[in-house]
């Protein structure tokens, strides 16, 4: 029995530890780092200091406004240490603060929000600065934005009338609480179905 004990302890040091060749895509609100699941567990397995992973990341987004949602790359070192590279928020979450709504577009067709092409224009260039879109010319990036705002039911025109707009979002504000009072009500349906 101690032969075997011995046998498996010397196994123990020969094996070394998984490293990780890609490195860790994850997005963290801005300022709220913490070491509960997801994001915990995350860094745990590629033994990563959580706490002072969150520290470190809170510090660095102090001058972020907190919660807003910001993707990270996380490469790690063999020797636990770690490269934290973190990116501009991503691009619907521009569009849809551009077009002043939270939620993208309910329905299929649907126009959930409008923007000008100087909107676009204006998140293009911020999120130019991003190493993913590093290679890309300011037209690609725009073109490649107008497909993200159609997906999310964002509509791109050439100029906003102020009281068509604010009419356009008191219609939409008015059919996403609709929507929300349909879902909630069928919830319950099926809930008193069950029982």
């Amino acid at each position: 029995m101690s032969k075997a004990i011995k046998k498996g302890k010397m196994l123990k040091k020969v094996v070394s530890k998984v490293e990780h060749p890609s490195p860790l895509r994850v997005t963290i609100p801005a300022g709220m780092a913490n070491a509960k699941p997801p994001l915990g567990s995350q860094l745990g397995q590629r033994n990563i200091n959580v706490a002072n992973f969150c520290k470190d990341f809170n510090t660095r987004t102090g001058n972020i406004k907190e919660g807003i949602p910001l993707p990270c790359r996380v490469k790690v070192r063999s020797d636990r240490s770690y490269d934290l590279v973190i990116h501009k928020p991503p691009a619907t979450y521009f569009l849809k603060q551009a077009a002043g709504i939270e939620k993208g577009k309910i329905k299929t067709g649907e126009v959930a929000g409008k923007i000008t092409f100087k909107h676009l224009y204006e998140i293009a260039c911020i999120k130019a600065e991003d190493p993913p879109l590093a290679l890309l010319s300011l037209q690609q990036i725009c073109q490649m934005f107008v497909g993200v705002a159609r997906s999310c039911g964002i509509q791109i025109v050439h100029k906003l009338d102020p009281e068509e707009h604010t009419q356009f979002m008191k219609e939409r504000k008015e059919n996403v609480k609709k929507f929300m009072e349909e879902l909630e009500a069928t919830r319950e349906t099926k809930i008193l179905r069950a029982v």
